[in-house]
């Protein structure tokens, strides 16, 4: 069985099965604060279930990954969505799976266009975080509150995951 896997380009409608693309491009979108500011609209659903749930706000920084990426684990998270939004004009790698009978099924890749961000739906098997070419800050909105929020899933042998020919390294 081939293993190798080529992100592709990060749509809309390429990625509407796995989640919501985060980004402007043909946004619900409105003049607000005197028309001096156009807000782009409802472009993600944040979820959070369980015990003493919130959506919360935050930033991290991670360091780029060597391609191909060897891609041995994926997770999700039960209770809540996560997204991802980057904030330098950078791409970055999106790893998503349906789920499977027997844990999550063969894995997509995307690359985003710098900008893009993404949001998965609770409980979608999804990749970390994988900055390309260099170090990049991101915003997170997630959930927080009680239970184990991360389920993790390593398969018995690793995806390859390249870049496209043309990919901004």
């Amino acid at each position: 069985m081939d293993r190798t896997i080529v992100a592709k380009p990060l749509t809309r409608e390429a990625f509407a099965e796995f989640g919501d693309v985060i980004d402007m491009d043909g946004a619900n979108r409105f003049p607000i604060n005197g028309g001096k500011t156009e807000r782009h609209h409802d472009l993600a659903t944040a979820e959070a279930t369980g015990p003493n749930a919130r959506v919360i706000v935050s930033m991290a920084r991670g360091q780029p990954y060597e391609f191909p990426l060897q891609l041995s684990m994926v997770e999700r998270h039960p209770f809540g969505s996560q997204a991802f939004i980057p904030l330098s004009p950078r791409p970055f790698v999106v790893v998503v799976c349906h789920d499977g009978p027997d844990g999550p099924g063969e894995p997509h890749a995307f690359l985003t266009k710098p900008g893009q961000g993404i949001n998965y739906p609770r409980n979608l098997w999804h990749g970390v975080l994988t900055p390309v070419g260099q170090e990049q800050d991101f915003l997170i909105v997630d959930r927080t509150g009680d239970g184990s929020n991360l389920e993790e899933f390593h398969f018995s042998h690793p995806y390859e995951i390249h870049l496209p020919q043309d990919a901004d390294k």
